[in-house]
């Protein structure tokens, strides 16, 4: 099984046959080490320790077949080992053939494996923190033995539980390190990194580079042949986030189209489910909301079976937000309490805040004006109008709040709320300066229907006060970020898979 993939696809899924297929290959042709200089002096080393811990002269060692000065000779790196010679040598030493020629011990990477299965239960059931304990403990033991692919696994991990603590900066030096590990494997390998570092980029507001680096990666495999369903349905499906924030509604359908095509080649329910949550919000921005609820249904159906909770408590979130699109503000709110409630439970802190922004915008469109902005003011890490730290909700840490480098998307969101509360009591200077803090936040992250969308309250508040010109270049600004969505910050779309 192919541990790079065991905790990115999905948390809990097996690899296909061909990376079972590849992993069988590497180790039945691992006497292959031998065949390059490094690889020679690897095997001499690995030899002289094994021979060093157990006390054996090198003659003890050789004989019967061999003489010493082989051995000295293979210690030092000088003779390339034949596979009788290795052979020998392991029975020798008491090691398996796998071992001396790899440096992988079958028992130490049961072991491993073993804990990879448990982090990833943790990570499934949101226990981020335990996760991430034991997967740093794995970790020191892979990289002290050696171990490039399960190291890559563990990385894999850490960063998937980087983000959902909010830890983006974490995040990515995770997926990083992961790639540079899996940089001579296949780009389908390689994959669940990319991956990690686009989500780890959107969260933090940069939108345009989590594109690119999707849509690269797209290109790549299409331009390469390599077809590969599960890594093709993990790109298109993570795409449609960042496409959404930054009004591409074009590209983000015919990414959701092209992963519903992907979807019966793909035996991964955890790839799937995810699949279908990226659909439903394509639906919810074309008014589809009964067809999306639909998708939901589905995704939450298999969360449940794979008991992945973190996951679950998205599809409540998405689930609110139909039903606030719908106009069912009761219903919606129910939701996001359930959603806000096990995301918190889990310690997943920056889910957590923004689904507060979004629970704020339903209390608001209730009449409880006063609950809302109680629940906004916490999430942003300093007050628009003093600049001084203010306290952060349910007890979380600073860190959990919402900045410009950390979920600036939705700090541009709660601002935008805060600005129409003020705005709505006819506090107009505050509104004013909640809307342009909004504007400065969304600026940098190219969400441009946000971004139209504020515009055009700041056009209104400025010429109710008559300023008329300030709000003619306010309107004139959201005009311009209105027209042609996406296409004045993406490049031409990544080139399509054969179906």
């Amino acid at each position: 099984m192919n541990l790079a993939r065991q905790l990115s696809y999905s948390r809990g899924e097996e690899g296909t046959v061909a990376e079972k297929s590849a992993g069988d290959g590497r180790a039945a042709g691992a006497a292959g080490a031998g065949a390059g200089a490094h690889g020679i002096a690897e095997i001499g080393r690995r030899v002289l320790r094994l021979r060093t811990e157990r006390g054996f002269t090198q003659r003890q060692l050789a004989e019967p077949a061999y003489t010493a000065a082989y051995v000295s000779t293979l210690e030092s790196g000088k003779v390339r080992p034949s596979e009788a010679a290795l052979r020998h040598l392991a029975g020798r030493l008491g090691v398996s053939y796998e071992e001396l020629t790899t440096g992988r011990s079958p028992r130490d990477a049961t072991r491993l494996r073993a804990g990879l299965t448990d982090a990833r239960r943790a990570l499934a059931t949101g226990a981020s923190e335990d996760a991430a304990k034991l997967l740093r403990e794995l970790h020191a033991e892979a990289e002290r033995r050696g171990f490039a692919e399960e190291r890559a696994a563990v990385l894999l991990g850490l960063g998937d539980c980087a983000l959902d603590t909010g830890e983006l900066t974490a995040a990515r030096d995770h997926f990083e390190a992961a790639e540079r590990l899996l940089a001579d494997e296949p780009l389908p390998r390689r994959v669940p990194a990319i991956r990690g570092r686009a989500t780890a980029h959107l969260l933090a507001g940069e939108l345009r580079y989590s594109c690119y680096l999707l849509e690269s990666a797209i290109d790549e495999l299409n331009a390469s042949g390599l077809h590969d369903p599960n890594a093709l349905l993990l790109l298109y499906t993570a795409a449609i986030a960042p496409y959404m924030d930054m009004g591409a509604h074009g590209r983000a359908v015919r990414a959701a189209e092209l992963a519903l095509a992907l979807a019966p080649s793909v035996d991964d329910p955890g790839l799937v489910a995810r699949m279908h949550r990226g659909v439903a919000r394509t639906l919810i921005a074309e008014g589809r909301t009964a067809e999306a609820d639909a998708s939901l249904a589905k995704a939450q159906e298999l969360y449940e079976q794979l008991r992945i909770h973190t996951d679950l408590a998205h599809c409540h979130w998405m689930r609110g937000y139909i039903h606030a699109q719908d106009g069912n503000l009761e219903r919606a709110e129910r939701e996001l309490r359930i959603a806000r409630d096990m995301l918190a439970s889990k310690r997943a802190a920056l889910f957590t805040v923004q689904v507060e922004v979004e629970l704020a915008d339903v209390l608001r469109r209730r009449g409880r004006t006063a609950e809302a902005e109680a629940l906004l003011l916490p999430l942003l890490a300093r007050s628009p109008v003093s600049g001084e730290a203010v306290a952060h909700a349910v007890g979380e840490p600073e860190a959990a709040g919402l900045t410009a480098e950390r979920g600036a998307v939705h700090a541009g969101g709660a601002h935008r709320l805060l600005g129409l509360i003020a705005d709505e009591r006819g506090d107009a200077e505050s509104a004013e300066e909640h809307y342009c803090a909004a504007l400065s936040l969304l600026e940098r992250t190219g969400a441009a229907g946000d971004m139209a969308d504020l515009c055009r309250l700041l056009g209104d508040l400025l010429r109710r006060e008559g300023r008329l010109e300030a709000a003619m270049d306010a309107y004139r600004t959201g005009l311009g970020h209105r027209a042609a969505p996406g296409t004045t910050t993406l490049g031409p779309a990544p080139a399509e898979p054969p179906m």
